[in-house]
């Protein structure tokens, strides 16, 4: 996976953060989702790097980031705090403006980045994701079922911890990508490796500090920026799932339309996982819209 790529590990701040670097162009800020790894982009990064500088890191508290505690407000696990972190990862490698697409979590990291550092970003994309504060303040019955993980994982310290602890972390893994009427067949072996190698008690802490922030700290900034205006000036590019949770609930361009100025977008024949699901349209897409 990831030939020509190399491996590095970036110290910003109190974190390090693990990441994959390779190709050559403007620069491009890859984000993953949970319970993912930077891995889940190595169908299509490749592909990428010929046109650009890619650049795939774990988030904080995922794959081989940092995983520190998450403190009694859970900022430490905000989408701010982790945009920062890539951030400052991008002024590492000396980048002053960049592009950005996230999946899933790695979404709302790239969607906190667009609203803090505009300056920086210059266009940005969503994989398979509606506006944090547009889903939970419009929660359908069907969308609470699909995604009761939301509410579990951000239970109090440590009662969602031990439950996945002691389902097993492998099991958890397999049965959290294997979502309904898509199954499991798009992720490679290896892939799927890489997740479950990953996935231990540090991980499980931090994604819950993840969930956890998002419910509390993470709505306090999403409703300041909606009392103040302030929204996504910057071209951005929506896509989701025909079969995922996110299109049986929600109409993502309707959404990204109160939260953004320059919204496109369409659904792609898959579920939740584009960039491994329907990696030829995903690469398709990203690279017509980032170019």
């Amino acid at each position: 996976m990831f030939e020509g790529f190399v491996v590095e590990d970036v110290r910003v701040g109190d974190v390090t953060i693990h990441l994959r670097r390779g190709g050559k162009g403007p620069p491009l800020l890859l984000l993953h989702g949970n319970p993912l790894t930077h891995v889940m982009w190595h169908k299509i990064a490749p592909r990428l790097a010929e046109h650009y500088t890619v650049i795939a890191s774990d988030l904080r508290g995922y794959g081989d980031s940092s995983k520190p505690a998450g403190g009694g407000d859970h900022d430490a696990y905000s989408f701010r705090t982790m945009a920062n972190d890539q951030v400052a990862v991008m002024k590492h490698f000396g980048h002053d403006r960049w592009f950005v697409a996230g999946h899933d979590r790695g979404g709302r990291v790239a969607h906190r980045m667009a609203l803090d550092h505009p300056r920086h970003v210059a266009k940005v994309a969503f994989l398979d994701i509606v506006p944090t504060l547009h889903m939970l303040s419009n929660i359908p019955l069907k969308w609470a079922v699909d995604s009761y993980h939301w509410f579990f994982m951000a239970q109090p310290h440590d009662y969602p911890e031990k439950m996945i602890e002691a389902y097993g972390f492998e099991r958890y893994i397999r049965k959290k990508l294997d979502k309904p009427g898509v199954g499991l067949s798009a992720f490679t072996p290896e892939a799927m490796a890489e997740y479950i190698r990953c996935c231990n008690a540090e991980n499980i802490h931090a994604v819950c500090e993840d969930y956890r922030a998002a419910v509390s700290i993470d709505l306090v900034h999403d409703r300041a920026d909606a009392d103040a205006g302030r929204k996504i000036e910057m071209p951005m590019r929506v896509l989701w799932g025909e079969r995922s949770h996110v299109n049986r609930s929600y109409k993502p361009i309707e959404a990204w339309n109160e939260r953004a100025t320059q919204v496109s977008g369409k659904a792609l024949p898959c579920g939740h996982y584009p960039a491994e699901q329907v990696p030829d349209e995903t690469y398709t897409e990203l690279a017509a819209f980032f170019r």
